[in-house]
């Protein structure tokens, strides 16, 4: 028997995040997930919604072969091939069911950067589309999150399919306050970081891309960055772990950082000139999201966090800046973490994790849960 709360992630999926019509054609990109009988309800929700149903399969430890021993030639063949496909689709479902998600951790940065290279255009192609990113429940991601593996499951299932509606009504305030907003000063241990988000539009994340979702997002301009950020959560990309994360900026450059993995985060900071400067600027607003998961797709949605993306922006909030890289790092700004000042035009919007303006209040916990 398919678990019950399987089948109510698959409607709020694919009617709600996907808003899928008749006639539209969705696919399905089931990443290192080996279980078809996942992918059921699904296809049968797609079915009956009146779309079409396209199967993509991705394997992380075939993909991490294809890096280390593929040529830049194959990777340029084939990713024509997928891109011509997602050309065709009208939706894309990424589910994630990675079983080690270190897999990539031993492929040498040249190969990455080389596979990345080709394959970009068919993950711009997709963010032209409606499309949703979430994780199926498994051990490694309970592992990562330090939690039973029933517990994430119950974790997982309750933030994936919470009222995004009401939510969604709730993060309007925001939104339109960082519309208007010039200059943003971000103030935490080890963090006096300013900027300005002046003419770079506002996005409300409400369910429609990934799950859990509960952010609101733009861009810095892009050479406005100046101070330091230290991050008090580790940050895991392309398979390796950083921690004791520090940047320092200069006219929006990185000119310094610390971390305990200072080789690796070296590399990427010079995969290209684009992910020495931030290319996204983020409020968490879940009020289910209450802890580190270990996981990006939690942990920027907490609530009381902000994070920053070194490298490409999004095209819907753009800065100009361009790169291979897409970097997610979360600072948690509650009391219990060190506490933090959130400024928009030097008016305080938020302190220790909680909006302190009247209009933004509905945003605060309490009032979500």
């Amino acid at each position: 028997m398919t678990d019950p709360r399987l089948l109510q992630l698959a409607r709020t999926v694919v009617h709600y995040s996907a808003n899928v019509q008749p006639g539209e054609k969705v696919l399905i990109r089931a990443m290192d997930t080996h279980d078809a009988d996942i992918l059921a309800p699904f296809i049968d929700e797609i079915h009956a919604a009146g779309g079409h149903a396209f199967i993509d399969y991705a394997d992380y430890a075939v993909n991490r072969r294809m890096m280390l021993g593929g040529s830049e030639e194959q990777f340029k063949l084939d990713a024509a091939f997928k891109l011509e496909q997602m050309k065709q689709m009208d939706a894309v479902l990424i589910v994630l069911g990675e079983n080690n998600v270190s897999e990539y951790a031993d492929v040498p940065s040249d190969k990455r950067d080389a596979y990345r290279k080709w394959y970009a255009p068919v993950t711009n192609e997709q963010t032209k589309k409606k499309w949703i990113l979430f994780n199926y429940p498994n051990k490694a991601y309970a592992q990562l999150a330090q939690m039973s593996t029933e517990t994430y499951t119950q974790f997982l299932y309750d933030t994936c399919t919470m009222d995004y509606g009401r939510m969604s009504a709730a993060m309007d305030p925001l939104t339109e306050l960082m519309n208007k907003t010039e200059n943003v000063r971000i103030v935490a241990p080890g963090t006096d970081l300013r900027f300005s988000i002046a003419g770079i539009p506002a996005i409300k994340c409400d369910g429609k891309v990934n799950l859990p979702d509960g952010e609101v997002y733009t861009a810095p301009v892009r050479d406005s960055v100046e101070g330091t950020i230290s991050f008090n959560t580790r940050s895991s990309y392309l398979g390796q772990s950083f921690g004791d994360l520090s940047f320092t900026f200069e006219k929006g450059r990185v000119v310094s950082c610390r971390s305990d993995n200072g080789t690796k985060l070296q590399e990427l900071l010079d995969t290209d000139e684009g992910s020495r400067y931030i290319g996204e600027f983020a409020i968490g607003t879940n009020p289910y999201v209450n802890r580190v998961m270990n996981d990006i797709g939690f942990d920027e949605k907490i609530n009381g966090s902000i994070h920053f993306a070194l490298g490409q922006a999004y095209e819907n909030a753009d800065n100009g800046n361009a790169s291979d890289i897409h970097w997610d790092i979360v600072l948690l700004m509650k009391e219990e973490f060190g506490g933090g000042e959130i400024y928009f035009d030097d008016v305080l919007i938020s302190k220790n994790g909680r909006f302190v303006l009247d209009s933004l209040s509905g945003l605060n916990p309490e009032n979500l849960s």
